[in-house]
C-alpha cells in the first residue's frame, strides 16, 4: 500500500508539471504570435514606404532627402532581419515547450498505468484471499457435517 501512496504522490508532482509545462507553452506560443504581428506590421510598413517613393519616382528630390530616405529603408531591413532572428528563436522555444510537455504527459500518463496495474492486482489478490477464506469455510462446514465436529471460526 506503501507503494501505492508513493505512486499517487508522483503523480501529484508529475500532473504539476505537465500543468506547469503547458502554462509555458501558452506563454511561448504569445510570445511567437506577438513576434510575429510585430513582423507583419514592420513588413507592411516597409511595403507602404516602397510604395509612396514609388509613386514620386519622377519628382526631383534634394540628395539629402534622398540618403535620409535610404538609410531608414536600410534601417528598416536591419529591423525585418532581426525580427526573422527573434522568430526563428520563437519557434524553437515553442518547439522546446511542446516537447517538454509531450515529455511530462508520457511520464504521467505512464505513471497512471502503473497505478491501474498495481491496483487490479491487488484487487485481485483481495479477491484470490476472499476465495481462499470461502473454500476453507466450505471445507470445514463440509468435514464438521461429514464427521459430526463442530469447529469454531476464528
Amino acid at each position: 500500500m506503501s507503494s501505492l501512496n508513493a505512486l499517487m504522490v508522483a503523480i501529484e508532482m508529475a500532473t504539476r508539471k505537465r500543468d506547469q509545462a503547458r502554462q509555458t507553452l501558452r506563454e511561448r506560443q504569445q510570445a511567437q504570435a506577438g513576434a510575429t504581428e510585430q513582423m507583419q506590421q514592420l513588413s507592411a510598413y516597409s511595403q507602404e514606404m516602397q510604395e509612396r517613393w514609388a509613386v514620386r519616382e519622377g519628382a526631383e528630390f534634394k540628395p539629402e532627402v534622398m540618403e535620409h530616405h535610404r538609410q531608414f529603408m536600410l534601417r528598416l531591413e536591419h529591423a525585418i532581419e532581426l525580427q526573422t532572428k527573434v522568430l526563428r528563436d520563437h519557434a524553437l522555444r515553442v518547439q522546446a515547450a511542446q516537447h517538454a510537455l509531450m515529455t511530462t504527459e508520457l511520464r504521467l500518463s505512464s505513471l497512471e498505468k502503473v497505478v491501474q496495474m498495481r491496483r487490479r492486482d491487488m484487487a485481485l489478490a483481495e479477491q484470490r484471499r476472499d476465495q481462499k477464506q470461502t473454500d476453507e469455510r466450505a471445507a470445514l462446514q463440509f468435514i464438521g457435517r461429514t464427521f459430526g465436529m463442530q469447529f469454531q471460526e476464528a
